[in-house]
């Protein structure tokens, strides 16, 4: 019984919850841009108030050396119950190229039954999910079935550099039995996929120069190696034909896929299809040995992030240009070691380097890949949740992207997680980001099946993997 009043408060108050979000999604919490600086501390400081508003504790904004982390806790379920540490971010991405939003990325609006506005799926309307959850249960409950901490980061879009030292300064204050993560997406609407699995990330840029100064092509063509042609070519020499990255030693730590979890991706309905209507591309690439979802989530990969150098705006300038580079991201899977990876990296373009140009590497980020047990009491919790507010039985999958402050957690608190999706890609960083309002009502309802299914630690239905 109180757990249906709990659904039926966060159902029917659905309108005052669009219009609380749509106030959240007005701050242009852009974390990579300075000048908006100001707007970021704004989004905390609104979390911290909707924190203490829905009956949290110890709500603060608790200041680091970038964005301040904002933290709340509700202790009350007693010693018994588990604790679960309930993480997302309030920075949002930039929003150009401007001119391809339909409509402005900071002002929401509703159409066709999608919530328009930059930051709303990535990340705010799935961690927002999670309060409304709590707030659904407190107010009507007056209480939480299980223990709750918040650790909510202000700097995830720019890596996170700051909060692995807040991690490890406050591992007492973070303790938890497990950690929720509500980002990422699904890949059908009426098929919820739980993540087991996020690939690690390192990010470098390459920089060469040539001449003292941008040159006259035709006084010096043919003599000075060009260094946007000198990019071209160590790029051009980061894969072999078939794929595979060709930087030496990369797949050394790489373990096989065991035949179970192939079965497992082999069973997420995402199809060439769906793959090809999202990217636009004319035909799949990289290892044939794997199928184009492995390769999308349990391969590790390297990507051309960007290239520039020279001239490149409307009609000619004929010139030998002084500097050139690319951005460079790898995606990395379990038992990859970040910093070995960067280094071999770093070595590999090293020896690629000719000697008529100069060539730095610059390692700018860098993070593990996280795994955990897939048939664990948290994630058989999340299929229960699922099946009960979407409707519809979860698939296990692994995550392609990245989310650095998971191998954190695991590291430093030894702390399981279960990576919850309510949305779908919904143009996160791009242009016309949006999320589905029936994901809206869906994700809370989710979430507070998940909370009380978590807290009867829920073991008479494994999960099957087979």
């Amino acid at each position: 019984m109180v757990l249906e009043t709990a659904v039926t408060y966060a159902r029917s108050h659905q309108a005052v919850f669009l219009e609380e979000l749509c106030h959240y999604l007005e701050i242009p919490s852009i974390s990579t841009l300075s000048h908006h600086r100001a707007d970021v501390l704004r989004a905390a400081e609104w979390l911290q108030n909707n924190l203490t508003r829905i009956g949290l504790e110890h709500v603060q904004q608790i200041e680091t050396a970038g964005n301040p982390v904002v933290y709340a806790d509700w202790l009350h379920a007693g010693a018994d119950a588990p604790t679960i540490l309930v993480y997302g971010h309030y920075d949002v991405q930039p929003v150009e190229p401007l001119d391809a939003w339909t409509s402005p990325p900071f002002e929401p609006v509703v159409r066709d039954g999608r919530l328009y506005a930059r930051g709303v799926s990535d990340n705010k309307a799935q961690h927002f999910s999670h309060l409304k959850a709590l707030e659904a249960m407190l107010k009507t409950a007056g209480q939480l079935p299980v223990n709750v901490k918040i650790c909510f980061d202000g700097e995830e879009e720019v890596g996170s550099p700051n909060l692995a030292p807040f991690v490890a300064a406050n591992q007492t204050l973070l303790a938890a039995d497990f950690v929720v993560i509500s980002d990422g997406a699904m890949h059908q609407p009426d098929q919820p996929t739980i993540d087991y699995a996020l690939r690690g990330v390192v990010a470098a840029e390459i920089r060469v120069t040539g001449p003292n100064r941008d040159l006259h092509s035709g006084s010096y063509g043919g003599l000075v190696h060009n260094p946007a042609q000198a990019v071209a070519e160590i790029v051009a020499a980061l894969h072999h034909a078939d794929g595979r990255v060709a930087i030496p030693g990369f797949y050394d730590d790489v373990n096989t896929l065991s035949p179970v979890e192939r079965d497992l991706l082999q069973k997420v309905p995402y199809s060439f299809r769906q793959w090809q209507t999202e990217t636009g591309a004319p035909a799949a690439w990289g290892e044939s040995a794997f199928t184009f979802f492995e390769r999308m989530t349990a391969r590790p990969t390297c990507e051309v992030n960007g290239i520039w150098g020279g001239f490149a705006g409307e009609g000619f300038k004929t010139i030998i240009p002084a500097e050139a580079g690319a951005k460079i991201s790898m995606r990395l899977v379990e038992n990859q070691d970040a910093e070995k990876i960067a280094a071999q990296l770093t070595r590999f373009v090293e020896q690629l380097a000719p000697p008529t140009v100069n060539v730095n590497v610059m390692v700018q980020a860098g993070a593990a890949a996280a795994v955990t047990p897939y048939d664990s009491v948290a994630i058989q919790a999340a299929f229960r949740a699922y099946e009960d507010g979407w409707g519809a039985t979860p698939l296990l999958s692994r995550g392609g992207g990245s989310l650095p402050i998971v191998a954190t957690f695991q590291k430093l608190l030894g702390t399981p997680f279960v990576l919850m999706p309510f949305g779908l890609d919904d143009n996160r960083h791009s242009p016309n980001e949006h999320y589905h309002l029936a994901h809206l009502e869906k994700g809370m309802v989710t979430a507070v099946y998940f909370y009380h299914h978590l807290a009867t630690a829920v073991t008479d239905k494994p999960v099957e993997v087979i």
